[in-house]
């Protein structure tokens, strides 16, 4: 699995208009699934997205983590993370894991970080979203769990 963590202010997904994910202070989560992930890289990954220092403490420093700071996820699904792009213009997406699989790893994700008391907002799997947020610092960490 693979994770983009972007600390943000604020973030939306809309599906058709609609908002179906909103929050307004913590992390936004691109969540990317290839073939032979499990369940345990789900938990490899939520144990490090929710303890990431990645905010500042009192005296300026990244010391804490979306736990310290009761910060929120906008967890959305992202295939798109295992696009191969090295050959051709156009990206091969045969690492990434047919939809069932991903959907499930997905959600175990979610409910992983959701068990360590966070709250977390997604967008809907498989639909064209549109998403907006205000990434602060900036700060971007991409995270993968076969690394």
């Amino acid at each position: 699995m693979k994770v983009v963590v972007q600390r943000a202010k604020d973030a939306k997904v809309l599906v058709n208009g609609e908002t179906v994910g909103e929050i307004e202070f913590g992390v936004m989560v691109l969540v990317g699934v290839t073939h032979n992930d499990t369940e345990k890289d789900a938990a490899f990954l939520a144990d490090k997205v929710a303890n990431l220092r990645i905010f500042e403490d009192e005296s300026g420093k990244m010391n804490e983590s979306l736990l310290d700071v009761g910060g929120k996820v906008l967890s959305i699904s992202q295939f798109t993370l295992y696009g191969d792009c090295r050959k051709g213009r156009r990206p091969n997406y045969m690492q990434a894991a047919k939809p069932d699989y991903a959907n499930e790893l997905y959600e175990h994700f979610n409910k992983l970080l959701r068990t360590k008391g966070i709250e977390v907002e997604t967008g809907r799997f498989g639909a064209m979203m549109d998403v907006s947020f205000t990434n602060v610092g900036p700060v971007t960490l991409i995270i993968d769990s076969q690394s």
